[in-house]
């Protein structure tokens, strides 16, 4: 057998490119910048990058200058909004760029995911990536493994730092220090030693949503009426929105007060954020900095806000009588009508919202929103005569309201034996997959586990819903003493706030009778 004869066909053309060999081709070139916050420091990284690399590429005759690409104070842990790195891909992708120059893989990318697959779809178009400091080319057939290894370890240093970080939080908040957000935050700024400090104009703005929520408006309008009068949202804008007036009201700093970790991230790569609903530590710091509104206000503006999702309705705008006028007849809301809108008899008012919609009309009359007032005046003139006695027993009462020791005790006896019940389920679970047990036998176990659990869940969520029953009736309960507590002088002139912290509803009658129904449960009838 004559042997074999091999011969060698070189290469001709460049793996990637496809070019001839001996082509004398200039490689279009592009650096990468990137810095990860605005300090002073950092910028002058950056702008010491970016002429770095344009004097660099410049300088290489084989090279052809493309453009150095940035970003500037952003996260390398994943590409999603780095705007300088997404464009160098897709021009690069699009045929602009034959070679990326960057400093570090750090600087590319930390996070390992991210950093292989964009390589790998720059690697099949032909396209390399040069880390200087580490001395990786992409197109090298080590250099995958190499970014590998670098790319997690740059991955890790950033979940120690992440750590660190979120360490050094936890230990400011546990130490009672606050920061907020000044920039997007009314009311306050930073003061010399680091204390939130009330800036007066904007503490004013507070305080007068405040007032205008207790008198019974909502909070679009309130919205509509700091846009109109020209008032910056605390960000600066010209429009409010019911949100931001919402989330004025509830927050506890304007009392003085501060809840520490509202918020937390759930993984450092994505910094996603999510409430905390316990799944870590909060911290609530009393007295931590000048309070623009007082405790017993805040309180006020907290106890009308539940009452008013406990009626499932929202307050008009301009009146504090919306949903809280009820016809005896047919049990509906009354409504405010404009009788004679463009003339100068002029009137609002009152009447049953269903009083035209069953078979028979409502017979209750219509009210004159003069006439409520004078009534609710002359029915808390009559609540006054006790009003000692009164605020007596509705502390007894309240006492009672917010005493929870004993839901409390049940609530940890069914949450134990749940736990018990969840241990009994799989212990079963893991017995019957290993061993041969009788089926019958083990369904009735099972389901009469699982009916004792089910029992227990409801029971669980029974007690639950009295306790917030009992805290929203305790909280309803506070503000009506507060508000009695503070009325001493008669006769008394109607207010907004008195009304709406002392009555819960008025039935209106077809004779002509309003009874008033106060939150502490204590009913006056008056006749029109």
């Amino acid at each position: 057998m004559a042997a074999k004869n091999i011969t060698v066909i070189p290469a001709t053309k460049m793996m990637h490119t496809g070019l001839p060999r001996n082509a004398a081709v200039k490689k279009r070139v592009a650096g990468y910048a990137r810095v990860s916050t605005d300090s002073e420091e950092q910028q002058t990284s950056y702008e010491a990058q970016v002429d770095y690399y344009t004097k660099y590429i410049q300088s290489k005759p084989e090279w052809t200058f493309v453009k150095v690409y940035t970003d500037e104070g952003i996260s390398a842990l994943n590409t999603k909004h780095r705007d300088g790195f997404n464009d160098m891909i897709a021009d690069a992708l699009n045929g602009k760029t034959d070679l990326i120059v960057t400093r570090a893989v750090s600087r590319f990318a930390r996070n390992t995911v991210d950093s292989l697959t964009t390589v790998r779809k720059l690697k099949e178009k032909g396209i390399e990536v040069y880390f200087e400091k580490e001395g990786i080319a992409t197109l090298d057939s080590k250099g995958e493994l190499l970014i590998t290894i670098m790319s997690s370890l740059a991955q890790e240093e950033s979940r120690s730092i992440s750590e660190n970080v979120t360490w050094g939080q936890r230990k400011r908040f546990a130490d009672g220090k606050v920061s907020v957000a000044y920039g997007k935050f009314l009311g306050y700024c930073k003061g010399a030693d680091g204390i939130m400090e009330i800036v007066p104009e904007e503490a004013e703005t507070v305080r007068s949503i405040y007032r205008q929520f207790i008198q019974g408006k909502t909070t679009n309008a309130i919205a509509a009426s700091l846009t109109r009068n020209g008032v910056p949202t605390p960000g600066g804008k010209e429009k409010w929105q019911a949100t931001t007036i919402e989330s004025i009201l509830t927050n506890e700093k304007y009392k003085g007060s501060a809840l520490l970790q509202k918020k937390f991230t759930t993984n450092f790569l994505t910094k996603k954020m999510k409430p905390n609903e316990g799944e870590v530590p909060q911290f609530y710091v009393e007295n931590s900095h000048p309070a623009i509104i007082c405790p017993e206000e805040w309180d006020r503006v907290q106890n009308e806000m539940l009452r008013r999702k406990a009626t499932g309705r929202h307050q008009n705008s301009l009146s504090p009588f919306s949903a809280k006028l009820i016809c005896g007849d047919c049990g509906e809301y009354y409504g405010s009508k404009v009788w004679h809108s463009n003339s100068k008899y002029r009137r609002t008012i009152w009447q049953c919202n269903g009083k035209f919609k069953g078979v028979e009309k409502c017979r209750t009359p219509h009210l004159y929103e003069d006439d409520i007032k004078e009534m609710f005046l002359k029915a808390v003139s009559e609540l006054m005569i006790d009003r000692e006695a009164l605020i007596d027993d509705g502390r007894v009462l309240h006492t009672a309201f917010t005493d929870f020791n004993a839901i409390d005790k049940e609530v940890a006896e069914i949450t134990s034996e749940i736990d018990v019940l969840s241990g009994l389920v799989q212990k079963l679970v893991d017995e019957n997959a290993s061993t041969t047990l009788d089926q019958t036998e083990y369904r009735s176990r099972y389901d009469g586990y699982i009916d004792r659990y089910d029992k227990a869940k409801k029971r669980l969520a029974a007690l639950q819903e009295q306790r917030q029953l009992q805290e929203l009736k305790g909280d309803i309960l506070s503000g009506f003493l507060f508000e009695l507590g503070e009325l001493y002088d008669l006769p008394m002139v109607f207010k907004d706030e008195t009304w709406n912290a002392l009555v819960d509803h008025v039935t209106v009658h077809e004779d002509g009778r309003l009874v008033f129904t106060f939150k502490n449960g204590s009913e006056v009838s008056e006749l029109l």
